[in-house]
């Protein structure tokens, strides 16, 4: 090793010692709150799937079915919902889905609550788009598994972390599409309801957010997917649901199980997907 390069290594910077101590401050002043939240929301996620649970499978199954005619209008779409879900019903992994359900369907909700009013913010105010843009970049690149370690030393293990966990992976894509919508709303839309007299607010609720919805749309079907691929490095942390099958698979090498668990996703992937796309049917 070349003088220059001995002495940089000689002086490193201690990123991970400094890290280590901030958590290590978090955790021996804060555990208290963070438990507080972890068990407040392993108690709401657990509590919604048991909820889930307790109504026969196939009556779950066609009430889903039904939801997805009602979005999209489309009896086709209602029916390969249904058959889909009862696949998977049939695959024996009924109650790990209701788990991965569950959980996709908080982490996209919290995602999108957070995600959208940071991303109207952002598509209003370039200069906070200039400062969340290498945060936003710095939360997409960053390895999966190094947000599992400070995750789980906060939260400990369950579905509380791998619910938090999944929102801070997927936030970046809400907040991303959204300023994308509204800084693509064309200008001489805005100016025609300036002319007419529209406040700021009747603005963003009557001309802009209309406009960007189908953007902002992606953006909820991109969520569903990064949160479902999410999944699986979730388990890792004592998130129930298919991620902890398909592991178990990957630690017993269990081929069948694993393309078990891997179709289940995927079908679970292509039902949410259709439901929440605009377009099908021709109503959205």
């Amino acid at each position: 090793m070349d003088p220059v390069s001995k002495f940089l290594a000689a002086w490193k910077i201690p990123i991970g010692t400094w890290g280590k101590d901030f958590f290590n401050f978090l955790t021996d002043h804060f555990d208290t709150f963070f438990r507080g939240i972890s068990s407040g929301l392993n108690a709401v996620l657990d509590g919604a799937v048991s909820g889930l649970l307790v109504v026969p499978p196939v009556l779950l199954a066609a009430l889903i079915a039904l939801l997805a005619w009602w979005l999209q209008k489309s009896k086709t779409l209602a029916f390969g919902v249904f058959i889909g879900l009862v696949f998977i019903l049939n695959q024996g992994l009924w109650k790990q889905t209701v788990q991965t359900l569950v959980l996709v369907v908080a982490a996209t909700f919290f995602s999108m609550l957070i995600g959208v009013p940071l991303g109207i913010w952002a598509g209003h105010k370039p200069k906070v788009y200039r400062i969340m843009q290498p945060i936003l970049d710095l939360m997409q690149t960053l390895p999966t598994f190094v947000y599992l370690i400070p995750v789980l030393t906060l939260f400990g293990l369950g579905n509380a972390p791998g619910l938090i966990v999944t929102i801070i992976f997927v936030i970046p894509t809400a907040v991303r599409l959204t300023h994308l919508g509204i800084t693509s709303v064309p200008k001489a839309i805005i100016e025609a309801g300036e002319a007419f007299g529209a406040t700021r607010r009747q603005l963003l609720w009557k001309v802009e957010l209309p406009s960007a919805l189908p953007t902002i749309m992606a953006g909820l079907t991109q969520s569903i997917m990064l949160s479902l691929s999410m999944v699986v490095f979730a388990a890792l942390i004592g998130a129930g649901g298919l991620g902890t099958e398909i592991n178990r698979a990957l630690g017993s090498r269990k081929i069948d199980l694993g393309l078990e668990a891997g179709l289940a996703i995927v079908v679970l992937a292509i039902v949410l997907d259709r439901m929440t796309r605009i377009g099908v049917g021709g109503k959205k």
